[in-house]
């Protein structure tokens, strides 16, 4: 995901959780949550839901 998102993204971090939490979020804003769909991403779902956000906020 960096690699797709390199020139606009300096870094990604991996916070661990506990009891299933999966979650994505940009600046604040809750992008995916595991607990609230009640399933895994599927690949390349987040990258997708990373690109809308950087569109919308462009």
């Amino acid at each position: 995901m960096l690699q797709e998102l390199e020139p606009e993204i300096e870094s990604i971090t991996l916070v661990p959780s506990d009891g299933g939490k999966f979650e994505i979020s940009a600046n604040g804003n809750l992008l995916y949550s595991k607990l609230k769909s009640g399933r895994h991403a599927e690949p390349g779902e987040v990258l997708k839901l990373v690109q809308k956000y950087q569109k919308e906020k462009a």
